[in-house]
């Protein structure tokens, strides 16, 4: 029995099918799926010029041009790409913008030279983007939200990472949800932030969790926003409340925003380049918050920081960096994130330290 359209792309999603996009670079950077490779059967400047052929002299001109442009060497050189990523992965499939000419000449290339059927998704990245955007609307999840908050630094995706029907929101948007959250490596543009997540939704639904379990984030992680309507049904759930207590969740930023983060980018950078890149960061993303400081309280963080940067290069020592990270935490994050508490008090089914937390989280929200 032949499957369905959104059988196959539910397949796709579930089984994390490998995929070739043999669309253009260009293309391909603003937006493409989950473990999926840019081979393309025409480059960028290829690309543009059977665009100004088929507008100037048609269909059947641009499609001559395109196999003149795609010919002898360079056709070799592409079909061996494909050839490569099907040895590897050999139940990848192949798509382009519409499911249309690009994939099947490709698909034709590919059989013809290595005799190996490749499937084609039908209606190609348009069809799968619109089907994944549709896995984005609360109308079709499953199982009910539960929140999980608590002051910067209270350890909240911890607790999630140790449980099996969460999703790390932090994660798929690659950003740490707060002024200071920005990865070394970029964030995904928002039409592959939309993808990710629906992946991540549509495997959630595949298992049958009855709760899904999800940190308390704003309508955006950085630069990624969440739709407006998944934002209202995360919200509508359970909140369950970590507490932990200052000097603790200090320690817990420390690890994540300087330990840590530096050692990402001195493993990136040469060491010294590594730290002084690191610097930048905090001094950018103490400039971004600035305004909300206000002038006096923004020039004694830096002066804390500042101070706490040189020791560390004269000695070593990252010990003075607890300074800035606590003024920080209870100047400036507490007061905002307790206002919104106050509104939400009602919500709160539970409270109680990290390890309270997860038992409560296991006992109640269980999958097993």
């Amino acid at each position: 029995m032949k499957m369905s359209r959104c059988s196959h792309f539910m397949e796709i999603v579930t089984n994390e099918i490998p995929l070739i996009d043999v669309r253009a670079p260009i293309e391909f950077e603003k937006g493409a799926f989950k473990h999926a490779v840019n081979l393309p059967i025409m480059d960028d400047e290829e690309r543009a010029m059977v665009g100004i052929r088929y507008k100037e002299k048609g269909s059947e001109e641009a499609v001559k041009l395109g196999h003149k442009l795609v010919s002898g060497d360079i056709r070799e050189e592409r079909i061996h790409a494909w050839a490569n990523h099907l040895e590897e992965y050999p139940s990848s499939r192949i798509y382009c913008f519409r499911g249309g000419l690009r994939s099947q000449i490709a698909q034709q290339w590919i059989a013809d030279v290595t005799g190996r059927d490749v499937s084609r998704l039908e209606g190609g990245y348009k069809a799968f983007r619109n089907y994944l955007i549709t896995k984005l609307d609360p109308s079709q999840q499953q199982s009910k939200p539960v929140l999980v908050g608590g002051f910067t630094g209270s350890g909240k995706t911890t607790i999630l990472n140790k449980l099996v029907n969460a999703i790390d929101l932090e994660g798929i948007a690659n950003h740490r949800g707060s002024s200071f959250g920005k990865q070394i490596t970029p964030q995904p543009t928002q039409i592959n932030f939309e993808n990710d997540l629906a992946y991540a939704l549509i495997q959630h639904k595949s298992k049958g969790y009855q709760y899904m379990i999800l940190e308390d984030e704003g309508k955006n992680i950085g630069r990624s926003f969440i739709p407006k309507p998944l934002v209202q049904y995360f919200g509508s759930g359970d909140f369950v409340l970590v507490t932990v207590p200052m000097e603790e969740r200090v320690t817990i930023t420390m690890a994540e925003y300087v330990h840590q983060s530096q050692s990402i980018y001195m493993e990136v950078f040469t060491e010294e380049k590594g730290l002084m890149e690191w610097a930048k960061y905090i001094r950018t993303s103490l400039k971004k918050i600035s305004k909300r400081l206000g002038g006096e309280r923004y020039r004694s963080v830096l002066d804390m920081f500042e101070q706490a940067y040189q020791k560390q290069i004269d000695s070593g020592s990252c010990v003075l960096h607890r300074n800035w990270v606590e003024t920080l935490l209870g100047k400036y994050y507490d007061p905002m994130y307790q206002y919104k508490m106050d509104k939400i008090s009602d919500r709160i089914v539970f409270e109680g330290y990290p390890a309270e937390v997860l038992a409560y989280l296991e006992s109640e929200y269980s999958e097993s």
